[in-house]
Formats: C-alpha cells, sequence, structure tokens
C-alpha cells in the first residue's frame, strides 16, 4: 500500500527563472507516485515544466529516475511517467 506524498521527502535542489528542479524520495513505487494529485499537497509549490529527481520503492529495489511536472494548477497535479535512471547494470 503506498504511502503517500510527504513534504518533508520533497526539496529544491536548484532554482532559476521560474524552473525548479526538485528531489522527492519515498517507499512508494513510481506507478504510485505518478498517479494523478500524488502531489496535490505541494500544488502551491510545483509548476507546471518543473523536474522532479526521484529515488522511489525505498523499502524495496530501489528505482531512481525523473519526472516531469505536467500539470499544477486548481484542477490538480500530474507528472509524466518516470524516465528510468541506471535500469542496467552489467557488471
Amino acid at each position: 500500500m503506498a504511502e503517500g506524498f510527504k513534504a518533508r521527502n520533497l526539496s529544491v535542489l536548484a532554482y532559476a527563472n521560474g524552473f525548479t528542479l526538485w528531489h522527492y524520495i519515498t517507499p512508494d513505487v513510481a506507478t504510485d507516485v505518478d498517479t494523478l494529485n500524488y502531489f496535490e499537497p505541494a500544488r502551491d509549490m510545483l509548476r507546471a515544466g518543473d523536474i522532479m529527481f526521484a529515488n522511489t520503492n525505498r523499502d524495496g529495489g530501489v528505482s531512481g529516475g525523473m519526472f516531469l511536472v505536467t500539470q499544477a494548477d486548481v484542477n490538480g497535479v500530474d507528472v509524466r511517467d518516470m524516465t528510468a535512471i541506471g535500469t542496467t547494470n552489467t557488471d
């Protein structure tokens, strides 16, 4: 079961020209984080076009990737499916 959004796990990495680069860490899997309005409690901080590095599934196999914020307004908060980082390990 998903833990849900925790504001304490969202932090700013960089900000410039109305764009914010975020980091988020959670035990939730990426498909839960990608759910519409998962980030609703942070709606006033997020903007469409922001990018979020995320460490997901911290209690399991640990996944990492990037989400693009596509909507953050009164109609809700949405991010695109996670683009995975480090999916191949050949050693």
